[in-house]
């Protein structure tokens, strides 16, 4: 009976257990890629913002060191300038540019924003160039940090109203501009860009970057900006 039972599990007898388990592996699978696609194009590009929310942070708290002639590691803001260059030029803007912008001037909608945002997006590529450059000898006063701060002031003064006039004025009408087709076709086309430029999980590693930034310089702590 032994060997009967062994030969008949050795034979088949396990292979619906087998065949049950890697199904359900599958569809757990399938409803993580759901979830994931539930995330829509408007939201994805907003979570983006709030990458850079951060970095504008840590651009911030150079600021007030610099001003207030406290040590300030530049390396810091090289990294946060990196981040801003390789997530959010390289891929966020470039998402806007060549999938969000084409379909509001295609409609004829928004087309004086879409062209002002678009010209943003190159200026402020070139200020983030400025910061790579004039950071790493910003440690002590001289041109390279003036030329440092003025950039950095620039970036934050655009920026701040650029992200701002997208998540209220032109985000929420994206869905207005395209078929629902091609709106779920833009959020499997951004995810399937994240994964192949930054791998896996790209959002959530950048995340953590800037995380990682806002420990190294002491900003991490959120209940340090509540007014007293």
């Amino acid at each position: 009976m032994v060997v009967a039972a062994g030969a008949a599990a050795s034979s088949g007898l396990i292979l619906p257990v087998s065949f049950a388990r890697a199904d359900k592996r599958r569809k757990e699978h399938e409803k993580e890629h759901e979830a994931e696609a539930k995330v829509t194009p408007p939201e994805d590009l907003m979570r983006e913002h709030g990458v850079l929310d951060r970095v504008l942070l840590v651009y911030e708290a150079g600021l007030e060191r610099f001003t207030s002639n406290q040590e300030f590691d530049p390396a810091h803001l090289v990294n946060a300038a990196e981040i801003v260059r390789d997530f959010i030029e390289d891929y966020h803007e470039k998402s806007e540019e060549q999938a969000v912008f084409p379909r509001f001037r295609k409609a004829g909608k928004m087309v004086d924003l879409v062209d002002t945002l678009q010209t943003q997006h190159q200026a402020g590529r070139r200020v983030t160039q400025t910061i790579i450059q004039h950071a790493p000898g910003s440690r002590k006063d001289g041109d390279d940090r003036r030329e440092l701060v003025t950039a950095i002031r620039a970036f934050i003064r655009m920026y701040r109203p650029h992200a701002a006039r997208e998540d209220t004025d032109l985000f929420p009408l994206l869905k207005d501009v395209v078929s629902s087709h091609e709106y779920d076709a833009m959020a499997e086309d951004f995810e399937k860009k994240e994964h192949q430029l930054f791998g896996e999980d790209g959002f959530e590693k950048m995340a953590h970057r800037v995380a990682e930034l806002e420990k190294a310089i002491g900003i991490s702590d959120l209940s340090q900006f509540t007014p007293g």
